[in-house]
């Protein structure tokens, strides 16, 4: 098929990296090896774990600012990888330009990655992070009712999962959701998702295949639930605001616009960016070129207003 092209710069800088059509075992446990690149960062750092439904311990990381301001706002944050690899550290630049420009504390989490868990374990390993962070807003240091939900890729997809199980569970409030090229939709078959196949990329349709069905597995054929599979739940009414942006030139173009559409259509509010050229994980990948500054750009500018800055 027929496809957007990528954006001239990000286009040259994805020459030198390797490229692949397909995801499997092998190839997965060899990503898995990689860790994620070194961050810098100025302010306090604690390492807490907390027990998921079953017990396991969930590791979550709390970043706080060197000169914290009670009241500060909270933006928890979910890693991308496919839901299959990654971990808390993954993308955290993003988040951390958050902290540096609103004084937020950041709580990044290390849910349990498919094969090994799936089905509802790992938006109800963030979910359960969720709830220690707005338990603990006293000893955090933050508004309770100024906590962000956000997250990149996969990380998006559960950011969204997890805002539905807020909202049905009633606790705890979301000020705000921030879906960074979210994988929301477990059926793969938009157009979008067809014109990304056969051909290396940063992120295919046999790729996104390979990591939902490492999750589904999880279900043992049981329906899909709408906070594992945000684009197949029902009901998108009751929603805090929402940010979500895309690329024109990925996988995920056309389940993210649709999201979108359905908050619209449900009398939600939404703010819907898609980058032209932009491929899957652009920003996270070159934050240095123009279009990755301005999609980051934007999200800040929007988070802003979200947070009253």
């Amino acid at each position: 098929m027929a496809r957007p092209a990528r954006d001239p710069e990000l286009s040259e800088l994805l020459a030198e990296m390797p490229l692949n059509a397909e995801l499997n075992p092998e190839l997965l446990a060899q990503l898995r090896q990689y860790p994620s690149p070194p961050f810098a960062f100025a302010g306090e750092r604690r390492e807490v774990t907390v027990p998921a439904a079953d017990g396991t311990p969930i590791p979550l990381t709390v970043f706080s600012p060197a000169d914290p301001t009670p009241g500060a706002p909270c933006v928890y944050w979910m890693h991308g990888g496919g839901m299959v690899m990654g971990d808390r550290f993954a993308q955290i630049d993003i988040p951390l330009e958050w902290l540096e420009r609103f004084g937020a504390v950041v709580v990044t989490v290390d849910y349990r990655l498919a094969p090994e868990s799936g089905g509802t374990t790992l938006v109800d390993d963030c979910y359960r992070g969720l709830l220690w962070t707005a338990e603990h807003a006293a000893e955090l240091g933050i508004d309770p009712a100024r906590i962000v939900v956000a997250g990149a890729s996969a990380g998006g997809g559960l950011a969204a999962g997890v805002t539905l199980l807020a909202r049905d569970r009633g606790t705890p409030a979301v000020a705000a959701q921030v879906l960074i090229y979210p994988m929301l939709d477990h059926r793969n078959d938009t157009t979008s998702s067809r014109q990304f196949s056969g051909t290396p990329d940063t992120w295919t349709r046999e790729m996104n295949d390979f990591g939902w069905r490492s999750v589904l597995g999880g279900l043992d054929g049981a329906p899909v639930p709408g906070h594992v599979s945000p684009a197949v739940a029902e009901d998108l009414s009751g929603l805090p605001a929402t940010y979500i942006d895309a690329g024109t030139a990925e996988v995920f173009r056309d389940e993210d616009v649709a999201y979108a559409t359905r908050i619209w259509a449900a009398g939600g509010q939404a703010e819907l960016h898609v980058w032209a050229g932009g491929f899957h994980g652009f920003d996270a990948l070159y934050p240095q070129a123009r279009l990755s500054a301005e999609a980051r750009r934007a999200r800040g500018d929007w988070l802003a207003r979200a947070l009253g800055k």
